[in-house]
Formats: structure tokens, sequence, C-alpha cells
């Protein structure tokens, strides 16, 4: 699949200091995918920044072609995010 970054997400890779190459490396290899609302999918992996463990949340419209990463944050509550198998 490919992804394309909204004008949102590239400004708040940068105001949120999370590398673009975290943000693609959830998108093509994440540890989870879960349904969010409507359209939208959360693609989430752990990922480690500056030496601390957060959950890397990315958001994506998988309606369009190609599909749209409309927004993106870290978090270090893991377990509220986290899906169990």
């Amino acid at each position: 699949m490919k992804f394309q970054f909204s004008k949102h997400v590239l400004e708040e890779l940068e105001k949120r200091k999370i590398p673009q190459k975290l943000v693609e490396q959830a998108l093509y290899a994440p540890e989870q995918k879960v349904p969010e609302v409507d359209d939208i999918a959360c693609y989430q992996s752990r990922v480690e920044i500056s030496g601390k463990t957060y959950l890397l949340r990315v958001m994506v419209n998988e309606t369009l072609n190609p599909a749209v990463v409309v927004t993106m944050y870290r978090t270090s509550k893991v377990s509220k995010y986290w899906r169990k198998p």
C-alpha cells in the first residue's frame, strides 16, 4: 500500500520531534493495526525516542488512493492503547 502525508502531518512531525523514518516504519511494518473511527485505521508500534519507550500511533484514511496519513502522535501510555491478542 502507498501512503501520502497530509500537510498537517508534515508540520506535526517537526513540531512533535518525531523522525519521519519511525512513522514510515510504523506504516509499512506496524506491530498492530486497529480500527479507530469511520474510515480511519490506527497503525501503531512501540518505538524508542531519547531512550524512552513510546507508542507511536499513526491514523490513516485507507479509503483513499493513496491512503492518507491524517495525523500521528507518540504517547507514553502504551498500555492504554495496546490491544491484547
